[in-house]
C-alpha cells in the first residue's frame, strides 16, 4: 500500500519547526538580513529543540531521529527564511555527518555532542576558488611531519566556517598520488584556532545574508596525524557519499522556500485590490499561483521518495540529484513568480518575496550546480 502521509512523529516533528519559524524566525529575521549578521539567538533555539542532532544517535547526544527528519525541519524553515535553513543544513550535513560516518570512536566523541547539541558548528572545505564544481582538482596540500599534518592551501564559499560557535572544520587536501598518478586525496579535521588557518572576513554576498560564508586559508597549519577523518586517500570519495544525503537536504530546503513563495502570495493577493478587485479574483493570477503550487508540491515528492530510498538502504544517487534538480528550479521559479505578483513590493527587502528572490538561485549552484545533477542523472541512465 502506498501511503504519502507522514507519521505521526514526523507531522509531531514539522509542526514544531512550523511554529518555531513562524513565532520566532519570521518577526525578526528580516533584521539580521538587512544587517548581515549571524542569528545566534536562533541558532541556539534551534539547538535547545535537539534540531542540530536530529539524524545522530542518542550516544552521541543526538536525538536518534533519521535523515527525513532533518529535511522536514529544513523545509519548515525554509518556507520563512533560507539562512537560518542553511546554518541548519551544513551544520548537520556537512559539519557534524562526516564524523560520524566516518570517524573513530574518539573523533565522534570528541565532537559530536556539542555539534548535535548547536553549542558548536562544524564546516567542510571541499570547494576551492580556482575549482568549483571540479572538486578533484584539489590544490590545497597535506604532507606528513612526524605526527603532524602540514597543511597549505586555500577553501571558497564555505558555510559555518568563521561563527563564535565554529568548532572545526573539515578539509579535502592532496595527501599523495596514487599509483596511478592520480592525486591521493584525503580528509583532515582542522580545529577552529589552529595557528596558521585563518579565516578571511565575510564574503558580500546576493542572498543567505544572515549565513555565515568565507574563504580560509592554510599557511604550514599542524594538526595531530589522529585528525584524518576515515581512510587515507578517500577523503573525496567520502564526501561524494555525503553530497548525495547533502542533496535530498537541500532539495527539502528548496521545497521550503519554493513553498514559502505560495504562502506569501496567498495572503498578498487576499489584500491586495486593483482595478476594483483582490487582486487573487484575477484569473491571470491565480494561474500563477496554481503553477507555484504544483511545483512545490511535485518538487516535495521527488525529495520524499530519495529520502525513502536512502532510510532504506537502497541505491539513491539518481533520486537525490533528481530531487536536488527540481527543487532548486521550483524555487527559482517560484521567487521569479512571487516578485512579479508583488509588484515594486516584491523589490523590496522588507517583504520576504524580496529575500527569496534573492536566496533562491544559489540553491542552483551549491551542493552541486544543476549542470552536476543532469550529468549524475545521465550517468546513472548509463550514457557514458
Amino acid at each position: 500500500m502506498i501511503d504519502f502521509r507522514l507519521g505521526e512523529e514526523y507531522e509531531a516533528l514539522r509542526k514544531t519547526v512550523h511554529d518555531f519559524a513562524q513565532a520566532e524566525v519570521a518577526p525578526v529575521i528580516a533584521g539580521y538580513y538587512e544587517r548581515e549578521e549571524f542569528p545566534y539567538d536562533l541558532v541556539a533555539g534551534m539547538g535547545r529543540m535537539g534540531l542540530f542532532g536530529l539524524p545522530l544517535p542518542e550516544e552521541y547526544g543526538g536525538m536518534g531521529g533519521d535523515y527525513f527528519a532533518l529535511c522536514l525541519a529544513l523545509e519548515e524553515l525554509a518556507r520563512v527564511d533560507s539562512s537560518v535553513a542553511i546554518t541548519l543544513e551544513a551544520g548537520v550535513s556537512l559539519g557534524a555527518m562526516p564524523i560520524y560516518r566516518f570517524g573513530t570512536e574518539e573523533q565522534k566523541r570528541t565532537w559530536l555532542p556539542a555539534l548535535c547539541s548547536g553549542e558548536a558548528l562544524g564546516a567542510f572545505g571541499l570547494t576551492e576558488p580556482g575549482g568549483g564544481s571540479d572538486a578533484g582538482a584539489t590544490r590545497t596540500t597535506a604532507k606528513l611531519d612526524g605526527d603532524d599534518w602540514v597543511i597549505n592551501g586555500s577553501k571558497a564559499f564555505i558555510t559555518n566556517s568563521g561563527t563564535d560557535i565554529t568548532r572545526l572544520v573539515t578539509v579535502t587536501a592532496v595527501t599523495g598520488s596514487k599509483p596511478d598518478g592520480r592525486k591521493e586525496i584525503s580528509a583532515i579535521i582542522v580545529p577552529s584556532g589552529t595557528p596558521g588557518f585563518t579565516v578571511a572576513p565575510k564574503y558580500s554576498k546576493v542572498g543567505w545574508n544572515a549565513s555565515d560564508t568565507h574563504e580560509l586559508a592554510f599557511d604550514d597549519c599542524r594538526v595531530p596525524a589522529r585528525n584524518l577523518l576515515g581512510e587515507r586517500g578517500r577523503g573525496y570519495a567520502q564526501f561524494l557519499s555525503i553530497l548525495d544525503e547533502g542533496r535530498i537536504a537541500i532539495a527539502a530546503l528548496s521545497v521550503g522556500l519554493a513553498q514559502g513563495c505560495v504562502d506569501e502570495c496567498l495572503r498578498y493577493v487576499g489584500e491586495r485590490e486593483a482595478f476594483g478587485h483582490k487582486i487573487g479574483a484575477y484569473q491571470a493570477i491565480q494561474f500563477k499561483i496554481a503553477d507555484m503550487e504544483a511545483r512545490a508540491h511535485t518538487a516535495r515528492l521527488a525529495y520524499y521518495q530519495a529520502a525513502a530510498k536512502l532510510l532504506r538502504g537502497e541505491p539513491f544517487k539518481k533520486e537525490a540529484a533528481i530531487a536536488k534538480l527540481v527543487s532548486s528550479n521550483a524555487a527559482m521559479d517560484n521567487a521569479r513568480e512571487a516578485t512579479q505578483i508583488f509588484g515594486g513590493y516584491g523589490f523590496m527587502n522588507e517583504f520576504a518575496v524580496g529575500r527569496f528572490y534573492r536566496d533562491a538561485k544559489i540553491l542552483e549552484i551549491g551542493e552541486g550546480t544543476s549542470e552536476v545533477q543532469r550529468m549524475l542523472i545521465a550517468r546513472e541512465l548509463g550514457l557514458r
